[in-house]
């Protein structure tokens, strides 16, 4: 299971941080993603993680403004939003997968996520 939370209203130039929480399945061996999705838009990648931690994976729209990271135990995955545009607001989804064997793997956006969190909704007023 993993939980989302920590999206909210913010003005536009400032900050938020997400965190999806995993539980019930050893997701600390997953690698984990951020998407998002606006009204009328399609689902967009936004950032993904290694299960190792140690590799990331961001959209242009967001490099330099956003930040993922997971925690020691890598059960906890956080998306630090700085800069915060109109444009970030979206309804926002984390995401895992298990790559056997590739604990420094990001996938390419375009591969599927097995395991899908409930969304936190993120509004950014101008």
């Amino acid at each position: 299971q993993l939980q989302a939370s920590g999206g909210g209203l913010v003005q536009a130039g400032g900050s938020l941080r997400l965190s999806c929480a995993a539980s019930g399945r050893a997701f600390s061996n997953y690698a984990m993603g951020w998407f998002r999705r606006s009204p009328g838009k399609e689902r967009e990648f936004v950032a993904a993680i290694s299960w190792s931690g140690v590799v990331t994976r961001y959209a242009d729209s967001v490099k330099g403004r956003f930040t993922i990271s997971r925690d020691k135990r890598r059960t906890t995955v956080y998306l630090q939003m700085n800069s915060l545009k109109p444009e970030d607001a979206a309804v926002y989804y984390c995401a895992a997968e298990y790559f056997q064997g590739r604990p420094h793997y990001v996938p390419e956006p375009s591969v599927p996520y097995g395991y899908w969190g409930q969304g936190t909704q993120v509004t950014v007023s101008s």
